[in-house]
């Protein structure tokens, strides 16, 4: 978004002074990234929307492929510019630097992945009061931190995905960390939802979201065996995004000789 913001910008400044506008062109350029992006990633991931098809269309799991958007956008783009000699240069203009913002900010974000937060150590508390951490709950696995609240409808509706994955993949510990509700109150929800979740603990101050800086719900966390962060998800999950965020952990390999 920065960097179309970025483009239109750079756009506007070299199209007045040709008197040719290319904020409709750019317009065009941003919506072909986000649908090829968002297609690149459902067909990437397509497995876990064959039950949902609707969830293709939701595109608040934050599923896109930025591969294939980059893909889309220089194929808009160069058939804009072959279509129209007269708009290459403002367009050309406003797209290098796009195209500038949008690598400066990935390379910061590969910058700031490099130096990532280590595993909070905050005092948390399981569900019948004994105390715990969570490295002491990780135990040196690769670790999702899903923070959470029973009145958060996104909480509730990503519940079953983070569920089943919890089952699917034993060498993953799935953390639930409920934000500033009693013992009480989260066992209700689990009964209603029917969920049989694990490690599910209480932190009735929030100090999670403190130490965070997650002040949105839900957030998910990704950590590796080192108990480095490797990813931050704010919002819903979907099963794709799940699947893609826990990809970037290293898994043991399964011996498949006989």
């Amino acid at each position: 978004m920065i960097a179309f913001v970025i483009a239109l910008i750079v756009g506007g400044i070299v199209g007045r002074k040709a008197r040719i506008p290319v904020a409709g062109p750019l317009s065009d350029i941003f919506l072909t990234a986000m649908v090829t992006a968002r297609i690149g990633f459902v067909l990437r991931y397509f497995e876990y929307y064959q039950a949902d098809l609707l969830g293709i269309v939701d595109i608040r799991d934050g599923g896109f492929d930025m591969i294939a958007g980059l893909i889309g956008a220089l194929a808009m783009l160069a058939w804009k510019l072959w279509r129209n000699s007269a708009i290459r240069s403002p367009l050309g203009s406003a797209a290098a630097a796009g195209l500038l913002t949008w690598g400066t900010v990935s390379l910061l974000i590969v910058m700031m992945e490099s130096q990532s937060r280590q595993l909070p150590d905050s005092s948390l508390a399981y569900l019948d009061g004994s105390p715990t951490t969570l490295p002491q709950v990780a135990d040196g696995k690769p670790t999702v931190v899903n923070l959470w609240a029973s009145w958060c409808p996104p909480c509730i509706r990503e519940m079953p995905v983070l569920d089943k994955a919890q089952k699917e993949n034993p060498d993953i510990t799935f953390v639930f960390v409920n934000q500033g509700e009693q013992p009480e109150t989260i066992k209700q929800f689990l009964n209603q939802y029917s969920l049989s979740l694990s490690n599910v603990l209480t932190d009735i101050r929030t100090s999670m979201s403190r130490t965070t800086g997650s002040h949105v719900l839900p957030t998910t966390l990704f950590y590796d065996a080192q108990g480095r962060q490797v990813n931050a998800h704010t919002g819903e999950l979907s099963a794709a995004s799940l699947a893609h965020n826990l990809e970037r952990f290293e898994r043991p390999e399964t011996d498949s000789g006989g």
